[in-house]
This record gives C-alpha cells, structure tokens and sequence, in this order.
C-alpha cells in the first residue's frame, strides 16, 4: 500500500450498544446505578481495610489494591460510555482512545495477576499454615503487588503503541462501546500479522500463564483440605478460599471463553458483552462477593457502625 494511503485518522465514532433513544435511557440509568454501586462497594472495601487493624493482612492487601483497580478500571470506560448514552454523535478523540485501551489493558492485565498473587496467599495459608507469617511477610505480598502492577503496566504500554500506529486510511467507525484492541485491529488497512502475535504473546503473559497458577494452587489446596479429618476442619479451610474462587472462576472463566474460540468466531456483539462484564459486572460484584462470604468484613463493618 502507497505511504500516502496509510492515513490516520483524529477521533472515532463509537456505534455504542444501541440507536434507540430509549433503550439507550433505559441503559444510562441502569449504568449509571452500576457504576454508583460499584464505587460505593470498592470505597468501602477500601476504607474498611484501612481503618481496621485486624484487616492489615496480605490476603486484604492484596484485596485492596483489586477495590483500587476494579474503581480504575471501571472510571476508564463507563462514565465516557453514560456520556454517549445522551449524545446523539459517540465521538472520541485518538488521543483519548490510546488512553483509553492504555488503562482498559493495564488494569484488566493487573487484575488477572493480583489474582494469581491472591491464590498463592490463600496456598501458603492452606497448605502451609505454619509457616504462612515467615513466607508472606511483607516484603514478599509487596513484591507480588508490584510485580502485578508492573508487568501489567509494560504490557498494557506495548499493546497499544502497536495498536494506535495502525494506519486506518480514513476508516474511524468503531463497532463497539469503547476503545479495545480488537475493534481497533478490525479498522487497519495494513497486514495484522504482527499485532496478532503480540495480542496472543499479551494473552499468555496476563491470562493463561497466571490462570495456570492459580489452577495449580487451588489443585495443592484441594489436596490439602482433603487430607483433613475433621467435617469442621475443612469447612473451615475451605471458606478462607471461597471468596477468592468464586471470583477468579468468573473472571477467568469470562476470558478463556472468549480467548479459547476461534478468532472468525468472534462477533462485535460478542466483543461488547466481554467489556461490559469485565467494566460494568465484574467490579461491582467483587465487593459484594467478598463482604457477603467474609467474617472479617463483616465484623469490621459492623464495628465502623459501631
């Protein structure tokens, strides 16, 4: 293709969920609401973690710095996404959009990590409970958080440097609600060959290799509550697990499904619903999940109550 052909365009226009100026109401209200609920249960797992002593442990550490993400990771696409809701032209500017996908990876890689951290607090905790103050100490947790953030971060930046330098020769007509990487790919008018290997290479490094960890955790912790005697004792240990599982079943559950399929398989319709989950569903459930099935939150906000 002739350079002069190779343009790139200044904004997008986003086609967003729907054209009916009801139904696209109807959506703003009940996102809008999702989003409140969202903030309001991540600020508060925040806050509770903070204020209470007996919560500053590397299990809410590691649970705090998922409420920082799930309120970042929401903020970087909802309220753009409520904005257009009300518009009747969903337009968003290059700069913008690079920004966008910039955090969309970022984060959505982070928490996949912290994820894989988490488990292996809850396999020290299970299967080597004796030794669980030496080897979670507080270097180790910390490292672990920053090591998450950090590998998330590089390649969150390298993702979408090889994205946004797609040249789209004047196509700027986004199928979907929000800047993402696969939408951004389906506009380029140059081979993709390449950006398809880095797509798989990110997907290996904050998907499959962290889901393969927590896979292998959780196999060491089965184990381990199985050899206990007592009905009581496995209760016990398996209910220090169960927040955690419950939300790492549905967040890498959500996403091997969608990585596992053919790629001509993949629809737009379907792209959108994998972001609204991992944007809309996800961040506000966390909190829910984990201060419904967790005895500590629970004390420590009857006790902010108090």
């Amino acid at each position: 293709m002739r350079v002069e052909n190779m343009t790139w365009v200044n904004e997008f226009i986003l086609l967003g969920l729907s054209t009916d100026q009801q139904t696209q109401v109807g959506l703003f209200v009940l996102f809008g609401a999702t989003y409140l609920l969202t903030l309001l249960g991540n600020g508060l797992i925040i806050l509770l973690i903070w204020l209470d002593v007996r919560l500053h442990s590397p299990m809410y550490f590691f649970l705090c710095n998922l409420s920082v993400v799930d309120i970042c990771y929401t903020t970087s696409g909802v309220p753009q996404m409520l904005a257009h809701f009300l518009m009747g032209k969903k337009t968003i500017s290059y700069t913008r959009c690079a920004a966008q996908l910039f955090f969309s990876l970022a984060l959505g890689g982070i928490e996949f990590l912290l994820l894989a951290a988490m488990a292996y607090d809850r396999y020290v905790a299970v299967c080597d409970p004796l030794q669980y103050v030496m080897v979670m100490r507080r270097g180790m947790y910390v490292g672990l958080v920053i090591i998450s953030w950090f590998i998330g971060l590089a390649n969150s930046a390298l993702e979408t440097a090889i994205t946004m330098r797609l040249p789209t020769c004047g196509q700027n007509v986004l199928n979907h609600v929000a800047c993402e990487t696969v939408a951004l790919v389906r506009l380029a008018c140059v081979d993709i060959t390449f950006n398809q290997i880095i797509i798989l290479v990110s997907s290996i490094i904050v998907l499959l290799v962290p889901c393969c960890l927590v896979s292998l955790s959780y196999a060491h912790i089965v184990a381990a509550i199985l050899r206990i005697r007592s009905t009581q004792g496995r209760c016990k240990a398996f209910e220090t697990c169960t927040s955690h599982l419950t939300v790492v079943s549905m967040s890498y559950g959500m996403a091997l499904f969608t990585y596992m399929q053919p790629h001509t398989s993949a629809s737009a319709e379907q792209d959108k619903m994998v972001v609204l989950f991992y944007a809309v569903v996800t961040p506000m459930l966390n909190p829910l999940i984990y201060s419904l099935r967790n005895k500590d939150m629970k004390a420590a906000l009857k006790k902010s109550h108090n």
